[in-house]
């Protein structure tokens, strides 16, 4: 990928801080956990939604969930790549266990194609306007963002937010971000002081969406540096997916990214795209992930990876959860060790608003690429931040994390 997507920056972390604040509204609350079937381990990123509503979430590292409702939700639905889709009964009294089985399916011979990725990924590209919203669309998300020295938690940070998608045949639409609210922790330790920030973090819901900005990777100049397998078909949604694979296949003076993209067989949308950075090249590497550093500070590539979900919904496509990962080894020069850094950062779109609720973002009210949501955390003081609203569930490390910095 060509493009800059320049996320990363060093900083020195100062004393901890902890905001929250806002009242509850969501009366109705259902919490729960999703395992495998046949093995009971967690499954971590299940898509969770109340049908019938526009309220959704994923589940965390352990499973868990927490989903909200301003209605009585009778069923939830559970999906993930590679599993049977499940719908089951709500149940608001206690926690729901539910287990999901691996998708078993046989392929229709006469649905078997073995022809060019290139043209089938085209044939998507060229659908998206039809499986993509005409009218813009407003959103509700939950972000959060996470930082680990090592395998300790030394910064997290959440906000709830509001994302404007303008019409998807729109060329110069005003998709923007807005915080509605935000809470910051981090560690007032001197040792930890060595961090990252995440610039324009909330933002990367509308900057790194794809489908929509097809300027970053699917357009005919950034194909051609690809080589572009078709891979064995896999069940989402209980739906065939076609599956493509991109391997580098140019000599660039910018890394460029493995990926993985899936492609529903029946509509052709889009529904699942993974790309890792190319850290072979170390330099290359850096110029994408860093956006800058003190002068004596030693910075190493390991992992930059995105994962973008579109869920579909009637006849649209849209997006629904976006997770990156940067990994990177980073020490002040003078020192003989290099210390692992971890930063992740994922939005979950929790409920889509339609009709005169859907009103744009104005400038002045946007979040912006080049702000970070730590330096624009907000003061509050109400306890009942969250109530409000659904979101990813802490796993039990970050709950102790942040437990153990509130100490600090």
């Amino acid at each position: 990928m060509k493009t800059n997507v320049r996320i990363l920056t060093l900083l020195l972390l100062l004393a901890a801080q902890l905001a929250w604040g806002q009242t509850d509204t969501l009366r109705y609350v259902v919490r729960g956990t999703v395992n495998d079937a046949s093995g009971g381990k967690p499954l971590a990123y299940v898509s969770v939604s109340i049908p019938g509503t526009n309220y959704a979430t994923v589940t965390n590292q352990d499973g868990a969930f927490v989903i909200k409702s301003d209605i009585l939700p009778r069923f939830v639905a559970f999906s993930l790549l590679g599993y049977k889709t499940q719908t089951v009964p709500a149940d608001r009294e206690q926690m729901m266990r539910v287990s999901l089985s691996r998708g078993e399916y046989t392929l229709d011979p006469a649905r078997v194609m073995t022809g060019d990725p290139l043209t089938l990924l085209r044939d998507a590209m060229y659908k998206i306007r039809d499986n993509c919203p005409a009218e813009p669309e407003l959103f509700d998300c939950f972000y959060r963002e996470t930082a680990q020295k090592r395998q300790r938690f030394i910064y997290i940070s959440e906000a709830v937010t509001k994302m404007y998608k303008s019409s998807f045949r729109n060329l110069f639409g005003r998709d923007r971000i807005a915080v509605e609210k935000s809470r910051l922790l981090t560690s007032p330790r001197k040792s930890d002081t060595l961090a990252v920030k995440v610039v324009g973090g909330p933002t990367q819901a509308v900057d790194l969406d794809f489908v929509k900005n097809r300027q970053l990777i699917l357009n005919e100049e950034d194909l051609e540096m690809y080589r572009l397998e078709l891979m064995d078909p896999v069940m989402l949604d209980d739906r065939r997916q076609f599956v493509i694979r991109l391997i580098p296949a140019a000599d660039k003076d910018f890394a460029l990214h493995n990926g993985i993209i899936y492609i529903d067989q029946e509509n052709l949308s889009f529904t699942r795209i993974e790309l890792s950075l190319d850290v072979s090249d170390p330099e290359k590497a850096t110029r994408v992930m860093l956006v800058s550093k003190p002068y004596d500070i030693r910075f190493k590539p390991k992992e930059m990876s995105l994962l973008l979900n579109y869920k579909r919904e009637g006849d649209k496509s849209r997006l629904s959860y976006v997770r990156t990962v940067f990994r990177f080894n980073c020490d002040a020069r003078r020192r003989l060790f290099n210390t692992e850094f971890t930063a992740i950062a994922e939005m979950v779109v929790t409920n889509r608003f339609v009709g005169t609720d859907v009103m744009p973002i104005e400038r002045q009210d946007a979040f912006r690429s080049s702000q970070t949501l730590a330096d624009n955390v907000q003061a509050y003081s109400d306890p009942d931040f969250w109530k409000d609203y659904n979101i990813i569930e802490p796993t039990e490390s970050l709950e102790h994390a942040i437990g153990r910095l509130k100490k600090d």
